[in-house]
C-alpha cells in the first residue's frame, strides 16, 4: 500500500464576524448547521483577536461578514478571521458578503483617485478567500476584481415578489433614480410588467453626497411609482427624486433598495419624506438610531443558503442565477 485512504466525506463549516450575527443565524437555519463558535474582541490599542473554537481542518469553510458600519474594523476582522482559517488548514475559504465595502469606488473619475473596489478583492485574495458570495454589487465590473470564483446573487425576487403582491399593478411605473440604474429597473419592468421612467440628475463632483435633481423622463402623473436602486445611503438622492416624481404628479412612491446603508441623516431624511414606504433587505443591519416606521425588511438568509448549499454541494449557482433572471 502506497497511501492512506480517506472516507472522502466533504465538511462545510459555517463562521461569521460580528458585523451582522442575526443574518448569520438566520442563514445557518436554512442550512440546517450552526454558526461555529468563535472567540473575537478588541484589544485596548484597537487591535482584533480572532481564535474559533473548533478544528476547521480540511473543511470547506464559509465565513459570513457583512460590511457595515464601522466598514474599515468589520473589513480588518473578515481578513483576519480568513488568515486564521487558511492557517487552520482548511480545505477552501469562501467569504460571504452581502454588502461589498467601497463598491462604490469601481473606477478612477478623475486623476489621483484610487479604486479601493478592487483593493478589497486584492485584501480578500491575498489574506487566502478562494472565493467570494455576494449580493447586488454596485457594478458587475466588481466580480473581475477577484481572480476567482464570484458568486453574485440578486435580491431582484424577493424584492419584485413583495411589491408585486401589494400594488396594483396597473397603476405601476417602475423609476431609476438616475441613469446607472436603467438596467435594473428594467429588470423590474420585465417581472413586474410595469412601464419605466427616470429621473435624470446630476452630482456635485467636489460635495460628497450633494444631488440635484433636474427632471423625470416618463409619464409618471396618477401612477405608483416604485424607485428602484441598490443602495440607500444618506437618503439624499432617493428623497430628492421622490420629491420630483410627487412634483410630476406621481400618486404614491415606494423606494426599493437592497443595501440600507442609512448613514448620517438618512434617518431624518427617510421620516420626512413623503415616501410611504422604504423596502430593504436585511444584507446590513438597520442602525439602532433609525426608527422609522415605514420602513419594511425583507430577508435575503434562503436565497445565501440556496447558494452556499449549491457550493458546497459542487451544485449549479447559475441555476439561481436563471431562476432569478
Amino acid at each position: 500500500m502506497t497511501g492512506i485512504k480517506t472516507t472522502g466525506q466533504k465538511k462545510m463549516m459555517f463562521f461569521s464576524g460580528r458585523a451582522h450575527p442575526s443574518l448569520a443565524e438566520e442563514v445557518a437555519g436554512h442550512l440546517g448547521v450552526s454558526v461555529v463558535p468563535t472567540k473575537a474582541f478588541d484589544f485596548a490599542n484597537g487591535e482584533i483577536y480572532v481564535r474559533f473554537q473548533e478544528s476547521a481542518r480540511g473543511a470547506d469553510c464559509f465565513l459570513m461578514q457583512s460590511h457595515t458600519a464601522p466598514i474599515n474594523k468589520w473589513i480588518m476582522e473578515q481578513l483576519i478571521m480568513v488568515d486564521a482559517l487558511k492557517r487552520a488548514s482548511a480545505r477552501s475559504v469562501t467569504v460571504i458578503v452581502p454588502f461589498y465595502g467601497y463598491a462604490r469606488q469601481d473606477k478612477k473619475h478623475r486623476g489621483r483617485e484610487p479604486i479601493s473596489a478592487r483593493l478589497v478583492a486584492d485584501l480578500l485574495a491575498t489574506a487566502g478567500a478562494d472565493r467570494i458570495l455576494t449580493v447586488d454589487l454596485h457594478t458587475d465590473q466588481i466580480q473581475g476584481f477577484f481572480d476567482g470564483p464570484v458568486d453574485h446573487l440578486f435580491a431582484l425576487p424577493v424584492l419584485t415578489d413583495y411589491v408585486g403582491g401589494k400594488v396594483d399593478r396597473s397603476k405601476l411605473t417602475v423609476v431609476s433614480p438616475d441613469a446607472g440604474r436603467v438596467r435594473v429597473a428594467d429588470r423590474w419592468c420585465d417581472r413586474l410588467g410595469a412601464p419605466l421612467a427616470i429621473v435624470h440628475k446630476r452630482r456635485d463632483p467636489d460635495v460628497a453626497n450633494q444631488v440635484t435633481v433636474h427632471e423625470v423622463v416618463g409619464d409618471v402623473r396618477g401612477r405608483v411609482c416604485v424607485l428602484v436602486d441598490d443602495m440607500v445611503d444618506t437618503g439624499g438622492t432617493i428623497c430628492a427624486a421622490a420629491d420630483a416624481l410627487f412634483a410630476n404628479g406621481a400618486e404614491d412612491v415606494i423606494v426599493a433598495a437592497t443595501h440600507g446603508v442609512l448613514s448620517g441623516p438618512a434617518a431624518d431624511r427617510l421620516k420626512n419624506s413623503q415616501v410611504s414606504e422604504f423596502i430593504f433587505t436585511n444584507t446590513l443591519p438597520t442602525p439602532s438610531e433609525v426608527e422609522v416606521d415605514k420602513i419594511t425588511v425583507l430577508s435575503m438568509a434562503p436565497t445565501i443558503a440556496r447558494a452556499v448549499r449549491e457550493v458546497f454541494e459542487d451544485g449549479s449557482v447559475t441555476s439561481l442565477f436563471d431562476e432569478q433572471a
